[in-house]
């Protein structure tokens, strides 16, 4: 019989997997470079939209007209503010919004690169979402939308492997990077496990922190079921997109070093800022 150990990798734009190493150490030359002139990104003085605003704005517009090209080499922060007349400030906050937006990958010792629009969250490993921004050097935060102690439905009863009568708290939770809706997050956390959870910091506060550190629930694994859903108009409003938009749905089960089903979450994330991608390693 074949093994097959199956990793899920969010965002196919992730550069530390070989193939982006390979990218970025292709990228960088200045043949792909045309001057911020000649691309016409200027600036309005006159205008009360922030410098970095217009930036921003005129860099979203040049890679949806197909100026500024995905895996094409970008100007630096000092060239952009040299071109421009202006200080770095403004600029070093353009590009970290659109770092945000992932429509750049911003490497040190690197120039930056354009990429596709998505933010870049790599699941090969298990961190949570506070976690995985912050190492790509993103603000992530989380608006608390409800919480309750309520009877499971039968799916979270039988992920999380409940007896009949056990309850569980409900967290609901709006995730953001760098102040923009991303995703929704419900989970389902055992009541049994997590009494008094009702009254932690879930908004300044990671859970898997929470798990680790308030409740000494060292985490282990998790398994994800990943799938595709429109958003309805109670979901379009929260993520701040249309409804009928795509969402990427991920049903993720979290277990601690006991084997012990922890959490079950089911997440809603934005189509326009996430992919999945599946690698599968065979093994005699």
């Amino acid at each position: 019989m074949l093994n097959y150990d199956i990793y899920v990798v969010y965002n196919v734009y992730w550069f530390e997997i070989q193939l982006g190493r390979d990218l970025m150490s292709n990228l960088g030359n200045s043949s792909d470079l045309v001057t911020p002139e000649a691309l016409g990104l200027t600036i309005n003085s006159e205008s009360f939209v922030p410098y970095y605003v217009q930036i921003v704005d005129h860099v979203r517009e040049l890679i949806k007209k197909n100026k500024l090209r995905e895996g094409q080499t970008f100007f630096s922060e000092g060239e952009i503010s040299q071109a421009l007349g202006i200080s770095k400030m403004p600029v070093r906050q353009a590009f970290q919004k659109l770092r945000s937006e992932g429509l750049l990958v911003i490497a040190k010792g690197k120039r930056p690169v354009v990429a596709s629009g998505r933010v870049p969250w790599n699941f090969q490993q298990l961190r949570g979402f506070s976690e995985e921004m912050k190492r790509r050097g993103l603000v992530p935060s989380a608006r608390l939308l409800s919480m309750s102690l309520e009877d499971p439905d039968l799916e979270v009863a039988q992920a999380l492997k409940l007896t009949p009568g056990e309850r569980i708290y409900r967290a609901r939770r709006l995730r953001l990077v760098d102040g923009e809706p991303v995703a929704v997050v419900t989970s389902y956390l055992p009541a049994r496990l997590f009494a008094g959870i009702d009254q932690q910091d879930l908004e300044n506060q990671s859970l898997y922190s929470i798990f680790e550190h308030n409740y000494k629930r060292k985490l282990q694994w998790a398994e994800e079921l990943i799938g595709a859903v429109v958003a309805g108009e109670a979901e379009a409003a929260v993520l701040q997109t249309s409804p009928g938009s795509a969402l990427l749905i991920i049903k993720e089960t979290t277990h601690d070093t006991q084997n012990v089903a922890i959490e079950y979450s089911v997440s809603l994330l934005r189509g326009d800022r996430y992919n999945a991608s599946v690698i599968s390693v065979r093994k005699s």
